[in-house]
């Protein structure tokens, strides 16, 4: 007796046997390990690039302390600043860490480069650089508190001139003990407002969420 073939020449397959209830349970346990693999090493590799391309751009999350620099930057404003490919210049926000003043990173914004010279009328509260009144929209108050400075002061070479904008309540470069900073002291340039300091009634204002320059 001759055994059966199908039309393309081969014995017809058996079919597969139903998995037993414990077959499938083994079967999922497996299926929902290699997803949950899978998944971990998605997130690894995601926090990887992520972490490449923070050390890469140079991007920082700073909390902001004080009310120096109101009403551009309040205190507890979460801000993102970069220093990748950055330099310096005149009406940027940047943080700054610099050993004469303490541990603690200073915000402020560039007045003057090196070779700039500052000069402050504080009757009018007006500053000069090089001779020309500068129009700042973003100061709290006309500039009319001295500290320490005696101008026309020219800014060194290498360093920056920094004032906050809440010009009367700011401790910057015209307090003896913070003076001309060097440029090698700075951690970044402001971006944006990551995250707005909750108001009195602990809510937040996300219309002050984005750049800092408007």
């Amino acid at each position: 007796m001759s055994d059966e073939i199908n039309d393309a020449g081969t014995q017809p397959e058996e079919e597969p046997r139903p998995l037993t209830r414990a077959e499938k349970r083994r079967e999922d346990r497996e299926r929902s390990g290699k997803m949950e693999f899978y998944d971990w090493v998605q997130c690894f590799v995601g926090a990887l690039v992520v972490g490449i391309l923070i050390f890469m751009f140079g991007i920082r999350v700073v909390n902001v302390k004080g009310n120096s620099m109101n009403p551009t930057l309040l205190w507890y404003d979460r801000i993102v600043t970069t220093n990748f490919l950055y330099s310096p210049k005149a009406g940027d926000v940047v943080v700054v860490q610099t050993d004469t003043y303490g541990p603690d990173p200073l915000v402020k914004r560039v007045i003057a480069v090196g070779g700039q010279t500052v000069d402050i009328d504080f009757t009018e509260g007006v500053v000069y650089v090089d001779g020309e009144a500068l129009d700042e929209p973003y100061v709290a108050a006309p500039t009319l508190t001295r500290e320490d400075f005696e101008g026309p002061f020219t800014v060194p070479e290498g360093c920056l001139f920094l004032m906050g904008d809440n010009r009367n309540e700011s401790t910057d470069s015209r307090r003896a003990t913070i003076g001309a900073v060097d440029e090698r002291c700075v951690i970044g340039k402001v971006i944006f407002i990551l995250l707005p300091a909750p108001g009195p009634d602990g809510s937040r204002d996300f219309g002050r969420f984005g750049s800092v320059y408007r």
